[in-house]
């Protein structure tokens, strides 16, 4: 059915924001929110890939003295903390943020407001570490914080509590992030699109945003725990007064190893929409696919100790936790199986995303080959703390989240911007970025292998680390400059780049049928879905006529069948999730400096809190809901 201009101006009238200064700071819409969250996110991957230049040009050479131990601490932690906490997540999410409820062909997520809290505070979390390293309180632990270390007893001042507060707010904006993900892909689908219809990328955002919300909470408690230890005195990681340091380590480990794999599961929904797309058939094995990653997202669950086998723990239970680790390998082997099975099958069109992906599935098996090799106990004993390590972790998180992330940037780009981005430009930074990586990152195994230790600020002649080193920093400005390609590219791209037109790639899942970029509305009507590629598949494409136009409303369906339930008021505007934010992050500010700021916080929140879902006076829904062509 073809909107008339009627009902697209009515549209327009229903869901825009308002105008200035104060729509910037109400609006509800899921594209703004998740695009703020991505350059939020690409800004702060770049200042942290400074850092790490900055760290490659310390180790370049031997006896180096042009940054002292202090300030080499604080830019390791800096990064990793930047990297794993205010990154790698949180874009992740943004991008499940933005393409969800496009590619579901509804109008909003489920809970508009809470993602407009969900970004405000993990804004918050942002501006406490900046800020903080800003006024020379950087954390200087490492991105982990291990106590007694980050104990009140040898790490005075507040550099400790700035690193558990940022824990805690990016940890809460996920949590309401995820909540959002879950409830709108499980409850929000078009008619049609059963559990088995599902594409592969809702599939692991949906698995992704269950596994942040069972695996957040641990991480939560520990800083909360170690910010009890430091201001009020409690013993829950003091060894002498019966605490325990291991303690720690696992419930913060119980969500590390998860966080790995909720950085991961994503990308697989990035790799699995686009090698689709760019092979021109459906994906191979696309059951497979999805019980591989709902078996990624169940394993991942149970693997957390191996990243403690040099801690002292049984020795049966190391065992037990290796066979663990590698079983994870198969359920990845398998989707990596499946994807080039795909390419192989099918036409193949190397445009720049697909070459993303064929860099990923190359850097991402050399990170799983290494990931296998320290999952056995006795071998991580001999590669625990040496750069073989730092190599492992760079191969898993860059080439496997990290390179898919841009093959979805250039991906999704023309859907929303409309332009196209330069291909010629898109295929120097893919050369610069994964060629300077692999300079940049494969020499650490081998550093690795000749014993030098991480988390070292410099190392004396004579060892035979040198070479090895210059090259991985010739490697890492590479790949930097390669970076600053990518962003031209996109930026110049946005103002002069073609047109690119609704479907420029011709995809085969929903956002495709929106205009590009799409309105506030995303969809004139919702769809009905009657294949997993209906872009491909649905020639005269049937909808569900009945939703308000004059409100803001969308249909709610059943969990399994998406069968529809009824129709649902949506959030408009409101100032309510950033007093909510604001109020919040006071409150965790304040506890930096003094646990009383936690009961001095309640009430303020509590206003926020009592003004968001105060209950607004609607109209009653009217007429009936109706499949047309």
């Amino acid at each position: 059915m073809t909107p008339d201009r009627e009902r697209l101006d009515q549209l327009a009238v229903t869901w825009r924001d308002p105008p200035g200064l104060r729509g910037f700071l109400t609006t509800v819409d899921h594209k703004r929110i998740a695009a703020r969250y991505i350059v939020t996110a690409l800004l702060l991957m770049f200042l942290a890939g400074m850092l790490a230049l900055d760290m490659r040009l310390q180790l370049s050479v031997a006896d180096n003295t042009r940054m002292g131990p202090q300030l080499y601490n604080e830019s390791f932690s800096l990064h990793g903390s930047t990297m794993l906490f205010l990154v790698s997540v949180p874009v992740m999410e943004a991008m499940a943020l933005w393409l969800v409820p496009l590619m579901l062909g509804t109008r909003n997520m489920a809970f508009p407001r809470l993602g407009a809290f969900s970004f405000w505070l993990y804004f918050g979390g942002v501006l406490t570490l900046w800020v903080a390293h800003a006024a020379d309180i950087t954390p200087d632990l490492g991105w982990f914080e291990y106590p007694p270390l980050s104990g009140p007893a040898y790490s005075p001042g507040h550099r400790a509590d700035v690193w558990a507060q940022m824990i805690t707010f990016t940890e809460v904006a996920a949590l309401a992030a995820s909540v959002n993900v879950a409830a709108t892909i499980l409850k929000m689908r078009p008619p049609g699109m059963t559990l088995a219809r599902m594409p592969v990328f809702l599939w692991a955002m949906l698995v992704a945003s269950i596994m942040t919300i069972l695996s957040m909470p641990a991480i939560m408690l520990v800083t909360s725990m170690l910010i009890a230890d430091r201001l009020v005195s409690t013993h829950f990681f003091v060894p002498a007064t019966g605490g325990d340091v291991v303690l720690f380590q696992h419930l913060f480990w119980f969500f590390g190893h998860p966080e790995v794999y909720i950085i991961f599961v994503p990308a697989t929904g990035f790799v699995s929409s686009i090698v689709e797309t760019f092979s021109r058939r459906r994906l191979f094995g696309h059951n497979v696919i999805v019980l591989s990653i709902v078996s990624i997202g169940a394993l991942a669950f149970g693997l957390w100790v191996h990243h403690m086998f040099a801690v002292g723990l049984p020795r049966l239970g190391n065992d037990f936790y290796t066979a663990a680790s590698m079983a994870i390998a198969l359920p990845a082997g398998l989707q990596i199986f499946c994807w080039i099975a795909t390419m192989g099958s099918g036409r193949l069109w190397l445009a720049t995303p697909m070459l993303w992906i064929l860099g990923f599935v190359a850097t991402f098996v050399i990170g799983g080959l290494s990931g296998i090799m320290t999952a056995s106990a006795a071998l991580d004993l001999q590669l625990t703390d040496t750069y073989f390590i730092v190599a492992h972790l760079h191969y898993v998180l860059i080439g496997g989240a990290i390179f898919p992330l841009f093959g979805a940037f250039c991906y999704w780009y023309p859907k929303a911007t409309g332009r196209l981005m330069s291909e010629r430009w898109g295929r120097v930074a893919f050369a610069m970025i994964v060629g300077g990586f692999n300079l940049g990152f494969f020499p650490m195994h081998l550093l690795g292998l000749m014993g030098m230790p991480r988390r070292v600020y410099t190392y004396p002649s004579g060892m035979g680390w040198d070479l090895l080193n210059q090259v991985a920093t010739a490697g890492s400005v590479i790949a930097v400059a390669g970076g600053l390609v990518f962003v031209a590219n996109a930026l110049v791209s946005y103002w002069r780049g073609a047109p690119s037109g609704r479907d420029p790639w011709r995809g085969s899942t929903l956002e495709w049928a929106s205009p590009s970029p799409p309105p506030p509305w995303n969809l004139a009507f919702t769809p009905v879905v009657r294949s997993l590629t209906p872009m491909w598949d649905d020639g005269q494409r049937q909808v569900m006529d009945g939703i308000a136009i004059d409100r803001r409303e969308m249909l709610v369906t059943s969990v399994m069948d998406a069968t529809p339930l009824y129709r649902q008021k949506s959030a408009g505007p409101s100032f309510w999730p950033l007093l909510a934010a604001l109020a919040v992050s006071a409150m965790f500010i304040g506890s930096i400096f003094t646990p009383w700021a936690i009961v001095a916080g309640a009430l303020p929140i509590g206003a926020a809190l009592t003004g968001w879902f105060w209950p607004e006076r609607h109209r009653a829904k009217t007429g009936p809901l109706a499949v047309r062509r």
